[in-house]
């Protein structure tokens, strides 16, 4: 148990949810009138970009994490709960929908409909008076971002079901690196044309993914998500840890993302190729016409297959460390234990095993090779 509630805390800590205060259980008190008045006003149809931020409850999230990870590499469907305040998404709880996933898409039937309006009934007469405030389905493998499907539902819920929000998840990334991969997004209306922001935050995209994922980046854009953890969420996130808590344990990521990584080096190699074919004929170019080639846009591609490669290699890392983390403590700390309990020996190596994971944790967390 005691275990269980340090790889709790740890998993707390990697993705910044905060104990539970006064001004968090606030957050779980309904007023219905304040939020009929936000729907009176309705803000956001006069700022597209009205909605700038996503708090969302450690349950939720945990919740969601769960369930994106048990379906591999399908994709996954699922409805979020909670309310609006100012310019902020409270998310205090989320379930699944039954849904038909493939490894691309997840498709919504009548049944799923039907599920959801059920379920938000039995809500309501329990009174859990929760709006439905979006939706959430998963991207195994392949980053946080929204497809031209995705645009095109979220632009019709923002059309109909105002104010709504999007989550994307990716289990196999999440599974990964240790900290769940997640993004929140809305999107733009029909012909409005946002202002150049720059460049946004980078991140890994297969190359088969790119064109999709470029063709639509403008449709919308990401909000900023913070979690919290009220006084009450304890005894069910107890329950909920132990299950997962132990599937994490008992499962290896080398074995479990061993496709995902196939696929990322394999992904690498093809952006290196397209990389070296471009420089070739940009090189080719510029001697024929004494044309300069464009040096820093060549940089930029290599530079960002290099933090590919090194995001990689640090999960790589992390997952060897993890293994032999485990190594110590069930095989050979058990065995060395048992000689020096029986003579009445004391039991250091308890001490010496916490000090390598301590080790193993720290270096690989702030190893130089994830840019």
């Amino acid at each position: 148990m005691a275990d269980s509630s340090n790889a709790r805390a740890r998993w707390e800590l990697e993705n910044n949810i905060p104990s539970a205060g006064e001004d968090v259980d606030a957050l779980y008190r309904h007023d219905h009138a304040e939020q009929q008045v936000i729907q009176q006003q309705r803000p956001w149809s006069k700022d597209p970009h009205f909605f700038k931020h996503v708090r969302m409850s450690a349950l939720a999230l945990l919740k969601i994490a769960m369930h994106a990870r048990s379906g591999g590499n399908l994709e996954i469907m699922g409805m979020l709960q909670g309310k609006v305040l100012h310019d902020t998404f409270v998310v205090m709880d989320s379930f699944a929908l039954p849904v038909e996933g493939t490894e691309t898409r997840v498709n919504a039937q009548a049944e799923a409909y039907e599920y959801m309006v059920d379920f938000a009934d039995t809500n309501k007469a329990v009174h859990r008076l929760e709006n439905v405030v979006g939706w959430y389905h998963s991207h195994p493998g392949y980053g946080c971002w929204l497809s031209g499907i995705d645009c095109s539902t979220q632009m019709l819920n923002q059309q109909y079901q105002e104010p709504f929000l999007a989550i994307v998840v990716d289990p196999v990334r999440t599974m990964a690196s240790g900290k769940v991969e997640i993004g929140a997004f809305r999107t733009y209306p029909e012909g409005y044309r946002p202002p150049d922001e720059g460049p946004s935050e980078y991140q890994t995209i297969p190359l088969s993914k790119i064109e999709d994922f470029g063709v639509h980046a403008k449709q919308y854009y990401p909000l900023d998500v913070n979690f919290f953890k009220s006084s009450t969420d304890s005894h069910v996130l107890d329950l909920l840890w132990n299950k997962y808590w132990v599937n994490t344990l008992s499962a290896s990521p080398l074995i479990s993302n061993q496709d995902f990584a196939a696929g990322q080096i394999s992904d690498i190699a093809e952006k290196l190729e397209q990389a070296e074919t471009q420089l070739a004929h940009g090189a080719r170019v510029g001697a024929r016409y004494g044309a300069s080639s464009d040096k820093k846009k060549d940089d930029g591609v290599l530079t960002k297959i290099c933090r590919d490669t090194s995001k990689m290699a640090s999960e790589q890392i992390k997952g060897l460390s993890s293994q032999v983390i485990k190594d110590l403590l069930f095989n050979r700390l058990g065995s060395s234990l048992r000689p020096r309990a029986e003579i009445g020996m004391p039991t250091v190596q308890v001490v010496e095993v916490a000090e390598v994971v301590e080790v193993a944790t720290t270096s690989t967390e702030g190893a130089p090779m994830e840019t």
